[in-house]
């Protein structure tokens, strides 16, 4: 079987837009879960789901329930990185940050505008240096930077305490880990083209 050539500029278009709109739509959601979804709600607080079977108290390390999104959000920006360039992720980055302020429940409007857009700007500027050295890689350390500039930042801004930091972290790092093989796979597919192109 033939390698498939070298995606057209057009496709490669098409899928940096379809990772923007998956960026755009994480934020939305992650604001809707951790206020619906979970197996137990804080009163005032968020709604929480087990990440790892063994916590710090009997029973299973929690997270709010928006650290599936915010964990798959910083592999989908550099994504759209990828695709459309850094002046595309930098407006993306704004844009989400605004969304990310506008959905958000009125007590949480600081916290999660600041810490997506810190977070994600972050993310940012440890992806762009690495992606030349290769995609997993600086999907894989530009993601781990971010979700803990992210999880700091959100949980100290919304609930003045850092009680869920573990969680949020193993949480987003759960997320990101289960993204890197679509992130290889998308990687290896370049590849296949590039070599198909010189052939």
């Amino acid at each position: 079987m033939n390698p498939s050539p070298r995606m057209s500029l057009g496709a490669r278009k098409a899928e940096g837009l379809a990772y923007f709109i998956a960026f755009i739509a994480c934020i939305p959601t992650a604001n809707w879960m951790i206020g619906h979804v979970g197996t137990t709600c804080v009163p005032s607080g968020p709604c929480l789901l087990p990440v790892f079977p063994w916590g710090p108290h009997d029973g299973p390390l929690m997270a709010p329930s928006g650290v599936a999104m915010a964990g798959l959000a910083l592999v989908l920006r550099d994504l759209v990185q990828r695709r459309l360039g850094r002046t595309v992720a930098l407006m993306s980055i704004v844009a989400g940050a605004v969304l990310s302020g506008a959905v958000a429940p009125p007590a949480l409007v600081v916290a999660s505008a600041s810490a997506f857009f810190l977070s994600e700007l972050a993310d940012f500027l440890v992806y762009t240096p690495l992606q030349a050295r290769g995609l997993v890689l600086a999907v894989f350390a530009s993601s781990i930077v971010g979700l803990v500039v992210d999880s700091v930042l959100f949980l100290s801004l919304a609930f003045g305490s850092l009680e869920f930091l573990a969680g949020q972290i193993l949480g987003k790092t759960w997320m990101v880990l289960l993204a890197l093989p679509v992130v290889h796979w998308i990687r290896r597919r370049e590849a296949v083209g590039a070599v198909a192109e010189w052939r």
